[in-house]
């Protein structure tokens, strides 16, 4: 029976051509234009650690002396209470982490010094966040002890440097210190920057700089201490800014710590662990906000920070509001199409058919040209995150169409087909066979 509509379907849209093209492109715009829209979003809000993003957390204390408008922790700690936490290794794995920038230059390679982006961070990083390493080693904890001039570098960085050869035993001066690369990353480009997440909620939807690329540089944070001096990315500071000359010991928070804990037992005791740390900290004056404390698994601090653009959210809606008033055209174009074959139709229901038989075989006509609709809106979604690509926002090169959403694609563009084609299947079904007998 299926065939038997799918044929009387084929002879309708040949026989109606300049309609069934109106219909079908009314579909391929609309699709075309949400799911570009959607596409973006479902790779920016993805989650950019699977498998390992529950068993990551983000712990806060409360260092300030006034609370916070949204009376919530700052969103990174003050030196003294990240390491103290860091030191205290109650975590399966944990990394410190702080950024900067650093003049730059490569001996023996004819390029300018410039200026690289360097994450100061722990041996811990790599294998918690499962870093791909091309070449060579990342540092060991006994580096992080000594705070030896060592470094990893990203492989754009290689790339530049030394046109991807293993470079691993050369040497990066950075500022007036000379650092021996011993590691090389493989490509790697998490979405968004995941550890480097901080601030989103003031930022009014402004996040695009969450899905830049990785560091140049990866410094163990000892070392990059002693490199860089005060020159750290600040989140925020308080009080006496005396303080700034020795940043250690300013009342700021630039320090992110981020601890791997892998069971429930071990994420209550850590909870704990935190708890009592800032009690303890109120107790001997330096904490005065001492239960303000908060630790959020990776995903809650992605939606915390509202990571995913502001505009592109807009976006979506705007898409999702243009493909509605396409399937309100199609439903009109629809209806014309079936009441003008009510001659037939009242023939086929008096030689037997039923109301049903009539409603399917409506149904199928409209997701034929659902279907066709998808082709077009496939090729529009291509056309669209090409587009993308090529603007100058930090995700562009991360934006691409995969399978799942290749038959999202279709499924949405059948799904919105069936759905404006409704409504006309159903007056359709409802012809009065007499009255159009009379007619003919």
């Amino acid at each position: 029976m299926f065939g038997y509509y799918l044929d009387l379907a084929l002879r309708s849209l040949k026989r109606n051509k300049a309609l069934t093209v109106l219909m079908v492109l009314a579909i391929a715009v609309g699709i075309g234009a949400s799911m570009t829209t959607l596409t973006v979003m479902h790779l920016l809000s993805g989650d950019p650690m699977p498998g390992r993003s529950a068993t990551l957390f983000y712990p806060q204390v409360d260092p300030t002396d006034s609370p916070s408008a949204d009376s919530q922790p700052r969103d990174m700690m003050d030196y003294r209470s990240a390491v103290d936490l860091w030191s205290a290794q109650r975590a399966d794995r944990q990394a410190l982490i702080a950024s900067t920038e650093l003049k730059m230059r490569a001996p023996g390679v004819n390029l300018p010094p410039q200026m690289a982006r360097v994450l100061s961070t722990t041996s811990d990083f790599f294998p918690m966040f499962a870093v791909p390493l091309r070449y060579g080693t990342a540092w060991t904890p006994a580096d992080d002890a000594q705070r030896t001039r060592v470094a990893v570098i990203s492989s754009d960085l290689n790339n530049r440097l030394f046109g991807g050869a293993d470079s691993v035993g050369r040497t990066l001066r950075l500022k007036d210190t000379d650092v021996r690369i011993v590691g090389v990353l493989a490509p790697w480009r998490p979405s968004p920057q995941f550890y480097d997440v901080a601030g989103g909620r003031f930022s009014e939807g402004k996040t695009s700089s969450f899905y830049s690329r990785p560091e140049d540089v990866f410094l163990p944070f000892g070392t990059a201490q002693d490199i860089a001096g005060n020159e750290f990315n600040v989140f925020t500071c308080w009080g006496d800014l005396e303080g700034l000359k020795h940043l250690q010991t300013a009342p700021c928070v630039w320090v992110a710590l981020w601890v791997q804990l892998d069971d429930a037992a071990k994420v209550a005791g850590y909870r704990r662990f935190v708890a009592d740390y800032a009690a303890q900290q109120k107790v001997l004056g330096r904490f005065v906000h001492g239960d303000n404390t908060r630790m959020m698994d990776l995903m809650q601090w992605l939606d915390f920070n509202h990571v995913v653009p502001g505009d592109v959210r807009l976006q979506v809606v705007l898409a999702f509001a243009f493909l509605l008033i396409c399937l309100c055209n199609t439903v009109g174009l629809l209806l014309a199409k079936f009441l003008r074959r009510s001659g037939e139709i009242g023939v086929r229901r008096a030689l037997g058919a039923s109301r049903g038989a009539v409603f399917a075989q409506c149904l199928v006509e409209a997701g034929m040209i659902g279907l066709l609709g998808g082709l077009g809106g496939w090729l529009l979604t291509l056309l669209g995150l090409w587009l993308v690509r090529r603007q100058p926002v930090e995700y562009a090169d991360l934006v691409h169409l995969d399978g799942g959403m290749f038959l999202a694609t279709f499924v949405l563009a059948v799904l919105a087909s069936l759905l404006a084609g409704f409504v006309p299947a159903l007056r359709a079904s409802r012809v009065a066979p007499g009255l159009q007998l009379k007619t003919l």
